[in-house]
């Protein structure tokens, strides 16, 4: 994602492979915003395809790709999609307003019903929330600390 949601997206990987609520061990997940990567290839190329390049290179069949626009128009959000989906990632999508493209793109797609950018923002981290404790729920055992 861009701006607050690439916010959205550093949220839920320190979620996943730090911890939510649970002491356990960590998830793999990684996000594409690596400030260096993100200005080499958006200066020597182009920004619309910064993601793209990233999901060809660290995506795999079997993987999750979760993308995240509060339109669901984001041109780099949408190359990484299609790109995902030629790789064989089941892709994620977190969007607002009506989903945009995202909403035909995505093999799953959560769309909050709002047109303002700022509800659409707080519905998403309460949905990263809700993912990361029902993750923890699914795959870790209830008798694993909680704080």
């Amino acid at each position: 994602g861009n701006g607050g949601s690439a916010c959205d997206a550093m949220h839920l990987v320190e979620e996943l492979v730090a911890r939510y609520k649970r002491d356990r061990p960590g998830l793999p997940a990684h996000h594409l915003l690596d400030a260096a990567t993100l200005t080499c290839w958006s200066n020597d190329y182009d920004f619309a395809t910064v993601f793209e390049r990233q999901v060809q290179a660290f995506v795999r069949p079997g993987d999750v790709l979760v993308a995240i626009s509060t339109s669901g128009n984001s041109p780099n959000v949408l190359r990484a999609v299609e790109a995902a989906t030629r790789q064989g990632a089941v892709v994620v999508g977190l969007t607002g307003r009506d989903g945009g493209q995202m909403r035909s793109l995505c093999d799953e797609v959560l769309i909050a019903p709002s047109d303002a950018t700022e509800r659409i923002q707080e519905a998403h981290i309460a949905v990263i929330h809700l993912w990361c404790e029902l993750l923890e729920r699914m795959l870790f055992s209830e008798s694993a600390s909680a704080t």
